[in-house]
């Protein structure tokens, strides 16, 4: 096995020169351009190695680049009925907007990569890639499929349902999200809900009228205490209100407001708790009117059996590999492997490179990362998972 390290790492100018180009493709989760132009690049890389690659549409969005060894008829959307090898998950979006590379170009310090959506995860598609290709350089690349979503930074429910198709008849999920600053690889996720909180009243002028008012940011404001008051750090529940917006003039009583709230939790049954008392929340004023919606959810990734069997094969083929001691870690942050993970798929998140900043103006990949990520995923989709 140690052959394909030794390959990977002599391609690592390659993987740098590969890393530059899809950063120069900005692609923002609201540019759907700009995502299908990276999506389009990405295939024709695969194409050679004999995956059939096809863009699938999403409505709104830029498309699914799903590829897949094998021969499937060209624009058939229906998933295989038999099970196949493992997906390759990641993102083709970034959270920058067009144009933040004129102002933060790419620039290599050392051994660091910096560049918008480098870390986040554009060096983890150059990981899978090459991963893929130190495969067919070796003889043949076994079956998998290749999926990477245009929408993971904002939600997936537009594709949800196609995602978690695939994901059912593959025999594992291997996401290319970026591994945790130092190599560490995460085998738990919380899970998270976007949740918005209106309040509806009745509007009056504040001075002449202001009885036959009803106040909405009044009590939407005392009901944001309560549910605040849902956080419970030691069972790693948190509740956050990100945004409020209300009123029109400051001698107006409201008559609408709204709030944006984020729910992190380590279990699919707290999320579920907290989501059932926000639902639960009640009026003081009964003139006022509550409702509430929720725009995303993320399950959360639980350290089962399951994702156990995936961690201890990667840590194996690290072994192996003669590589430092593959770490675990816990992270906050929510990812489309969980969707997997929360069906018993054999899952492991956090494959993609090395670095730090994600999201941040710090963001970048630590460049000799690559080839060793690289031959660490070729050796997994090796690599037999044992119960």
């Amino acid at each position: 096995m140690k052959e394909i390290l030794t390959w990977c790492r002599e391609r690592q100018g390659a993987m740098t020169a590969f890393l530059s180009e899809l950063v120069a493709i900005e692609s923002p989760s609201t540019d759907p351009a700009g995502v299908a132009a990276l999506a389009r690049r990405i295939d024709a890389e695969l194409s050679p190695l004999g995956l059939s690659g096809e863009l699938v549409p999403v409505d709104g969005a830029g498309p699914i680049l799903r590829a897949r060894s094998g021969t499937p008829r060209a624009g058939d959307l229906a998933v295989p009925r038999t099970p196949r090898g493992p997906m390759l998950l990641g993102h083709l979006d970034t959270v920058w907007d067009i144009g933040t590379l004129a102002k933060r170009p790419i620039r290599i310090e050392g051994d660091h990569f910096y560049g918008p959506g480098a870390y986040d995860m554009k060096g983890g598609i150059v990981v899978m890639v090459f991963a893929l290709k130190a495969l067919a350089a070796r003889g043949a690349i076994p079956p998998v499929t290749v999926f990477l979503t245009p929408l993971e930074e904002v939600g997936c429910e537009g594709y949800r349902s196609i995602m978690e198709a695939d994901m059912r008849l593959s025999s594992a999920v291997y996401d290319f999200e970026p591994a945790w600053p130092g190599g560490a690889v995460k085998t738990q996720r919380k899970g998270s809900a976007s949740l918005t909180l209106r309040a509806r009243g009745a509007a009056a002028h504040a001075g002449a009228d202001f009885a036959r008012g009803a106040n909405a940011i009044l009590e939407l404001s005392k009901r944001l205490l309560d549910a605040a008051a849902l956080t419970d750090l030691a069972r790693g529940i948190t509740v956050n209100v990100g945004t409020v917006r209300g009123g029109t003039r400051p001698n107006v009583v409201p008559d609408f407001a709204e709030a944006e709230i984020d729910v992190r939790f380590r279990s699919l049954a707290d999320g579920q708790s907290a989501r059932a008392a926000l639902e639960s929340l009640r009026p003081d004023d009964p003139r006022v009117t509550l409702e509430i919606d929720g725009a995303g959810f993320y399950p959360p990734l639980e350290r089962g059996p399951h994702v156990e069997a995936a961690y201890r094969a990667a840590r194996d083929v690290a072994s192996a590999l003669g590589l430092p001691p593959l770490e675990e870690v816990a992270t906050g942050g929510a990812s489309e492997a969980s969707f997997a993970a929360a069906m018993g798929i054999p899952t492991l998140d956090g494959l993609g490179a090395d670095g730090d900043g994600a999201h941040a103006v710090s963001e970048h990949v630590v460049l000799s990362s690559l080839p060793d990520r690289a031959a660490l995923a070729a050796g997994l989709l090796l690599a037999p998972l044992r119960a």
